[in-house]
């Protein structure tokens, strides 16, 4: 039964990643989530790790491999951004931000493939952003690194594709979280004014899509970006 595979969730104590987890949680599968501080969600094994640091990682893999088995799904959520207009970009702005969404993403999936190699099933999903095609002034750094999971994930398929291993790409728009509450009033007008569903996403809607690509349904989908924008992308 599919669902009762593991999953882990990176960053899955806060935002769309614990949406993610909770939707995973509802559809019985066992999951487990990484998080620098706090919780996941009930019903889920919370393992302490930053994903810039593959010993902690290894380590964060190793615990949930004990208490509920290896892993066969894992959904790279982690992300940060420090946005600013190039001119003013630090070096840290850029390398923090990329070592974060992007090189936290190899770490974990390098970790992750381990197990799905000898299972010869896995699931692989990133999660990137509208941003990542479609650009975002003062966000070089976020936009770069969120574009690169498209490469990392076709390539991946290209390499593990034969051994029962998908990795897929989603790209959520904006998004109902803390983040986008924060914005001004006039700020969110404007940005729903481009969104031809003329609102923001709930975490739920982007979650429904990942945990359809966990499933069995998707078994013959590979190296795709699913958007999850509301139709503000349009085949960026």
């Amino acid at each position: 039964m599919s669902a009762e595979r593991v999953v882990l969730v990176t960053g899955g104590n806060r935002g769309i990643g614990r949406a993610i987890a909770e939707r995973f949680v509802r559809e019985g599968y066992r999951v487990a989530v990484t998080a620098r501080s706090g919780e996941g969600p009930e019903g889920t094994l919370t393992v302490r790790a930053d994903v810039t640091d593959a010993a902690a990682l290894d380590a964060a893999f190793t615990e949930v491999e004990q208490q509920l088995g290896p892993v066969e799904i894992v959904v790279a959520n982690a992300g940060i951004t420090k946005d600013t207009l190039l001119m003013r970009m630090s070096e840290d702005d850029f390398d923090s931000v990329v070592a974060t969404n992007l090189g936290g993403t190899f770490r974990v999936v390098k970790r992750a493939s381990k197990g799905m190699l000898r299972a010869r099933f896995g699931r692989v999903i990133l999660i990137s952003s509208v941003v990542g095609l479609y650009g975002s002034a003062g966000q070089t750094n976020y936009a770069a690194s969120k574009s690169a999971l498209v490469g990392f994930a076709r390539s991946l398929t290209r390499e593990l594709g034969g051994r029962g291993i998908t990795a897929n790409v989603v790209a959520p728009g904006f998004i109902e979280t803390d983040m986008t509450a924060e914005l001004p009033e006039e700020t969110q007008k404007q940005y729903k004014a481009n969104i031809p569903a003329g609102r923001f996403a709930t975490p739920d809607e982007v979650a429904g899509v990942v945990t359809w690509l966990a499933s069995d349904d998707a078994g013959y989908i590979s190296g795709a970006v699913i958007p999850v924008d509301g139709g503000l992308g349009m085949g960026h």
